[in-house]
């Protein structure tokens, strides 16, 4: 006898209302559980979000925000570390709830310790973060003090750039943005 596999929903979700140990994701009708993240993921987090609205606030193009969850559809639901929109495409994701609908331009995901995090953050959700339009995605590793930066190429995501702790970040899609990685760990 063939089993048919679940596919998970928005709605589902629900079931897990009470749980503040566990984060639950859907990408592709898929549930991915993971554990509330570590400090130094939160920490770099933060750091991330602090240089990212810092720009915004001398340039007044967009918002930065931690672990905004993201409703594509009933069966991509996710919730990424850091995101930036311009204030432009905003005004277009949110939903009256506040929730965002659609890609914002820059999605940034900090790995967490494990192979399963690292597959999820790499290949899934990467896949996902193309197919729904993100502009840009960074990966950034915090024990290798590093940063994949892929960017859209012909209607998918592609890596631009491997940056290390002395390097430069830069993104076409901030004008005038720029900072050491080292200052994002």
């Amino acid at each position: 006898m063939q089993t048919t596999p679940v596919r998970w929903t928005t709605a589902d979700l629900e079931l897990f209302a009470g749980d503040h140990r566990n984060r639950y994701e859907i990408i592709d009708g898929e549930l991915f559980v993971t554990r509330s993240p570590s400090w130094d993921h939160q920490s770099s987090c933060g750091n991330i979000v602090t240089v990212l609205n810092n720009w915004s606030d001398e340039t007044d193009l967009g918002k930065a925000a931690i672990a905004p969850g993201i409703i594509f559809s009933d069966s991509d639901n996710v919730i990424p570390d850091v995101v930036w929109a311009s204030h432009e495409r905003l005004k277009y994701l949110l939903d009256e709830s506040g929730h965002l609908t659609g890609a914002p331009e820059l999605v940034v995901e900090v790995l967490s310790p494990g192979e399963k995090n690292e597959k999820r953050d790499k290949e899934t959700k990467l896949k996902l973060y193309s197919v729904q339009g993100v502009q840009e995605y960074w990966i950034c590793d915090s024990i290798q003090k590093k940063v994949e930066v892929y960017r859209r190429e012909q209607a998918a995501l592609k890596l631009a750039a491997t940056l290390f702790s002395q390097d430069e970040l830069t993104s076409p899609l901030l004008p005038g943005f720029n900072c050491l990685v080292s200052k994002l760990f």
